[in-house]
């Protein structure tokens, strides 16, 4: 017997909507909900950006990692944080229970959306702007992808019925 991945694993940039849409997925398919970021911030008693102006955006990222080796769910929608994808390791973990979705949205959008990029708590080089953060990213991201789906111009409820729409196809071809 194969088996079933029942987690959503949500992956991409900040500003892509993975909180927003990882809500509307759980709602909609009777799934927990869980933000990794948030997991980090209470496991630490802190926000993102105080690590990272503490500890450094490489501490952040081990944490981050931790937080996800760590995680053992069933039949959740997982929304991580953009630099999850960092980790080989925590990747193939959630991975093994999930299929990782990437929401795609391009640089506009994101520039858009992103306002509090320098005090976001990313876990970024301090010379890196969203563009090399960006470029650097979506290799990892189409690279733990089992899914991409293309977000650009849709509403959010646009974006739960494509990725609902290819996890079905997904299932049906067996994967």
């Amino acid at each position: 017997m194969t088996d079933y991945k029942s987690n959503m694993i949500l992956i991409g940039m900040p500003g892509s909507g993975k909180s927003t849409i990882g809500v509307l997925l759980a709602k909609l398919t009777g799934r927990g909900f869980v933000d990794t970021d948030v997991l980090i911030q209470t496991a630490q008693g802190r926000t993102l950006q105080d690590i990272v102006d503490h500890d450094g955006y490489l501490a952040l990222r081990k944490i981050e990692e931790d937080i996800l080796l760590q995680l053992d769910v069933r039949n959740h929608v997982i929304a991580t944080g953009g630099s999850a994808v960092y980790s080989s390791s925590a990747m193939k973990h959630l991975k093994a229970h999930g299929v990782a979705v990437f929401l795609l949205v391009d640089l506009p959008t994101l520039t858009a959306r992103v306002h509090d990029y320098e005090t976001r708590g990313l876990a970024k080089r301090p010379d890196q702007n969203l563009e090399d953060l960006f470029e650097e990213r979506c290799a990892l991201y189409r690279k733990h992808a089992d899914i991409t789906i293309d977000c650009i111009g849709l509403t959010h409820e646009e974006v739960c019925k494509r990725i609902l729409g290819a996890l079905e196809q997904d299932r049906i071809k067996g994967r």
